[in-house]
């Protein structure tokens, strides 16, 4: 399947069907009198996050979204029935926005979470409604309301625990493969990861989601590369895991690039927890091991991992760490999520 985060899509909701005007004319009934129907409702337009979803790529070829229209009324007071709703299924962690794109209208992030998008239009009255003492033979109906229409986009951010970041060649995809059942693409040259991959990790302590997401380089904050289209994956992430290649000549250099990346996009990527780890030590002398991780210590002002994603050398001690930052994040949302009791004598 192939990955789609963003979609443009045309709503329309049902139009209210046309009261009815109707007069009872039976045999051996000697007084008649208004008997037209209302219209029915037209249908609404809903958004409903699924969790058996994971791209946008069904509004690659549905992009026109229409709930039906409300049936008329009728003769003998029957009222038209309703039109059926809309339901527009989306993976968990989609965002609405309106056509110029910024514009948030809601953020689906939880299965089953439902969100009114547009309501259909009211049923028109029909001439019984309109009967009275003064006026006992109505002639007039109103006409159903029509219902509402919008240009919307859909955004998908990915809701993971971890997100994978670095410069391309630095081992992300090796490592998700190592740690997860995941099968992403592995190669020699750069940009082999197109789109974002998750993987299921399980540990003793917790299960958690990692994302991989494509290499980051230079300018990906102003568009350069693909980091720019999928950086917005990681802003759900409760920690993000920053990769850097023993193997290359100034990871000092590899660090500051990727965190000014960070900074420059924003979003609050910048003061999320990081680990940093050192990857490929497989590849690389005992003595330059050594040197490199001073450095990167003193740069990130944090504890680096030495890691190897093809041996497994330090990939546990990882996940261990990881799971207990992930953990403690869902304990901290547990907790602004639980109402407070309010007094009461």
């Amino acid at each position: 399947m192939k990955f789609l985060d963003q979609a443009k899509i045309y709503v329309r909701s049902g139009n209210g069907g046309n009261g009815c005007i109707s007069f009872r004319r039976e045999k051996f009934i000697e007084f008649g009198g208004p008997n037209g129907g209302d219209g029915g409702r037209g249908g609404d337009v809903w958004v409903e996050a699924v969790e058996n979803l994971n791209t946008l790529i069904d509004f690659r070829f549905q992009q026109h979204v229409a709930a039906q229209n409300g049936c008329h009324g009728m003769g003998k007071e029957m009222s038209g029935a309703k039109g059926e709703g809309a339901v527009i299924k989306v993976p968990v962690g989609t965002q609405i926005f309106e056509e110029d794109n910024k514009t948030l209208i809601c953020d689906v992030d939880a299965p089953g979470k439902r969100f009114l998008l547009l309501k259909g239009g009211n049923g028109g009255f029909g001439n019984a409604h309109f009967k009275s003492a003064t006026n006992q033979a109505p002639r007039q109906a109103n006409p159903g309301l029509s219902g509402g229409e919008k240009t919307l986009w859909l955004r998908l951010k990915l809701i993971a625990d971890v997100g994978l970041i670095g410069l391309p060649n630095a081992g992300k995809s090796t490592l998700l493969s190592r740690v997860s059942a995941a099968h992403p693409k592995i190669a020699d040259y750069p940009f082999t990861t197109l789109h974002p991959q998750l993987g299921m990790v399980r540990t003793p302590i917790t299960d958690f989601v990692i994302a991989d997401l494509p290499g980051l380089i230079e300018g990906a904050h102003e568009g350069t590369g693909l980091g720019t289209r999928f950086l917005g994956h990681v802003e759900r992430c409760a920690v993000i895991l920053h990769i850097l290649d023993g193997t290359e000549c100034d990871c000092i250099n590899a660090y500051r690039t990727i965190r000014s990346e960070l900074i420059a996009y924003g979003h609050g990527l910048e003061d999320k927890p990081e680990i940093v780890a050192l990857n490929k030590s497989d590849a690389i002398d005992e003595g330059t091991i050594i040197r490199e991780l001073k450095l990167l210590e003193d740069t990130s002002g944090t504890k680096v991992q030495i890691i190897s994603g093809v041996s497994g050398e330090g990939v546990q001690d990882l996940l261990y760490r990881l799971a207990q930052i992930v953990v403690e994040a869902r304990n901290s949302e547990q907790t602004v999520a639980e109402p407070t009791e309010s007094w009461s004598p």
